[in-house]
């Protein structure tokens, strides 16, 4: 079966996905709109999940479907939006999968293909031209870190938690740059020179 179609029957089905989780707890006890969501999720939240943003506004619907959430609809500043907060189905899901051990981290990392297949191209300088471009995103991405923690005043309730996700997000940026430092020393080097 296509892996969008097996994708789409997981979705389409009443299970909870790792994902509904992420969803759930963005959620949380405060509520947000879809477009809270997807800011959150481009604040900072890539790099700890790999999702298109498009699913941040389909799987509320499919949670309240399902019942775990509920909407209303709430002024917006140009039009009305829904607003979700959770259900005392949706804390309880929550509540239980929050007691279960996380799964290993998965880390979905184009360079390090790109670097295992390095031999192909037989250019180290190509190479490590096209590695080091990952640096302006990682800047990027550094820079929406900084901006989400200077919003963390407005969720008092999440502060402490928040400041470890950030303290995550700042170790995980600052060991792929050092990665990347590692990476352009050792294609810079001459071939048949040892470390």
């Amino acid at each position: 079966m296509p892996h969008d179609k097996l994708c789409f029957r997981v979705l389409s089905s009443g299970r909870l996905t790792p994902f509904s989780y992420v969803v759930l707890a963005l959620i949380g006890e405060g509520g947000a709109s879809p477009h809270d969501l997807v800011d959150m999720y481009r604040r900072g939240g890539q790099l700890y999940y790999s999702v298109a943003p498009s699913r941040m506004y389909a799987e509320p619907k499919r949670l309240e479907q399902l019942g775990y959430v509920r909407s209303e609809k709430r002024p917006g500043k140009t039009r009305e939006r829904t607003f979700y907060t959770l259900t005392d189905d949706g804390r309880e899901a929550l509540r239980d999968w929050l007691r279960e051990p996380p799964s290993f981290p998965r880390i979905q990392n184009e360079a390090v293909a790109k670097l295992i297949a390095g031999d192909i191209l037989g250019d180290d300088e190509q190479l490590l031209g096209a590695l080091l471009g990952l640096r302006d995103e990682l800047a990027d991405q550094q820079r929406k870190l900084d901006e989400a923690r200077t919003r963390l005043e407005a969720l008092p309730h999440r502060r402490k938690y928040l400041l470890l996700v950030h303290d995550l997000g700042n170790r995980l940026l600052r060991a792929q740059n050092e990665w990347l430092d590692q990476v352009e020393s050792e294609l810079q080097r001459p071939s048949g020179s040892s470390g």
